[in-house]
């Protein structure tokens, strides 16, 4: 099983998947199919293009993205090279990474060890995911995962044909798509919450375009002024067209001038009528679907949704690591006490400050418990206590009435 928060996740990955024996996929058309049902288009991944299944049940949704992304960006290698090697791919990309140099990838070479090509590439996806936000709400927030990746795997795709990314192809693309998002929103009838998550989910995937939902909002341009010609591969125009059509949805149901809009779009870019309706009809059969399960949708009280995913994380977190957490925490009788009293007592301030300051130490030494060291990953120790408790064995309790 891959555990794509572990070091070596990626190799294991391409030795699970046997990867050189896979079939090259070699029709544009069916790639962009296969990456949208996985619903990689849309920011929201349900499952992978895989050869062999992938048990994914208790992952973080920023460490499915992470399979995602790398495996999307193998199936764009395969197309345009018409090569299986993994060890080509995984070099490829990071030379493809090192000419992008993301934003935040700079942080996390510091933070974690130099080694192979695969882990530099482990490194980098890493970063590629999350959003622009700070290290906390990057991981804990309701938005996790950077909604534009598809952006990245267009852009290999021109480093492979070129052997370098074309001059502000990068920006040109978000441009492009934050364009026409906007002006799509602009048509729709009827407005919803889900309009101004959309954008606020789009403002932090940006990496090279300056982004201002005031500025989008108000500029006074037509779909005639939208600028692409510069794009003319058929995936980035399904994309572009697709784009639209998230933001247009609104409970399945699609006015006339919304309609209108996405054929006049696909029309200026030469993509065929019967696309426009195939990208309807799939982003409303996807986004009905799992309607229930992707955060924009469900955010009606902000506060609790960001303690619910929080907890989320900090259990498995703390479950992944049970073993190793509750064999330090039995090496410390004085910690194993003052989190007994913690399940029927309030602490006073000089014990919580003992136990914040021994439970720290603790995760200093089990690398995936770092994020508790980083700024602000004290405000998790709390949640952290909380369910500690029910990780050790019922005698710490019985001990400690003995004790009393």
């Amino acid at each position: 099983m891959i555990n794509p928060s572990a070091i070596g996740w990626i190799d294991k990955f391409f030795l699970k998947q046997k990867s050189s024996l896979l079939p090259i996929e070699t029709h544009p058309n069916t790639f962009y199919k296969k990456v949208r049902e996985t619903g990689f288009i849309y920011g929201h991944i349900v499952s992978f293009d895989t050869a062999f299944e992938i048990e994914k049940k208790g992952w973080l949704q920023s460490e499915i993205s992470k399979v995602a992304l790398l495996n999307t960006l193998f199936r764009i290698y395969q197309l345009t090279t018409n090569d299986n090697n993994p060890d080509e791919f995984v070099s490829k990309a990071v030379e493809f990474y090192n000419q992008m140099n993301p934003q935040g990838f700079n942080l996390l070479r510091k933070v974690l060890p130099v080694g192979t090509l695969s882990l530099d590439l482990e490194k980098i996806i890493d970063t590629r995911v999350q959003t622009n936000v700070d290290i906390i709400s990057k991981n804990f927030s309701h938005i996790v995962t950077n909604a534009l990746l598809f952006i990245d795997v267009l852009a290999f795709r021109q480093y492979l044909i070129h052997g370098e990314i074309p001059e502000k192809y990068l920006k040109k693309i978000e441009e492009a798509i934050i364009s026409i998002v906007s002006l799509a929103l602009k048509t729709k009838t009827t407005k919803s919450k889900y309009d101004d998550l959309l954008i606020k989910l789009f403002e932090a995937s940006v990496r090279y375009s300056k982004f201002s939902k005031v500025n989008v909002q108000s500029q006074n341009f037509g779909m005639d002024e939208l600028k692409l010609d510069y794009f003319t591969h058929i995936l980035e125009k399904q994309y572009l067209v697709d784009m639209a059509g998230m933001a247009l949805w609104s409970d399945g149901i699609v006015e006339k001038n919304e309609a209108y809009f996405l054929y006049k779009l696909a029309e200026l870019m030469e993509v065929p009528d019967d696309f426009v309706s195939e990208s309807i009809e799939n982003t409303n059969q996807f986004i009905t679907k799992f309607k229930k399960e992707i955060p924009y949708f469900n955010y009606s009280n902000p506060v609790k949704h960001f303690y619910d995913q929080t907890t989320q994380t900090v259990v498995k977190l703390i479950t992944r690591n049970k073993n190793r957490l509750v064999k330090e925490i039995l090496e410390s009788k004085e910690l194993m006490v003052l989190l007994a009293y913690s399940t029927r007592r309030d602490l006073n301030e000089k014990e919580k400050k003992k136990v914040r300051k021994q439970l720290l130490d603790i995760c200093k030494t089990i690398p995936s418990l770092a994020i508790f060291l980083l700024p602000g990953g004290s405000l998790l120790l709390p949640i952290f206590i909380k369910f500690i408790p029910t990780l050790l064995p019922s005698s710490f309790n019985e001990n400690l009435e003995n004790e009393d």
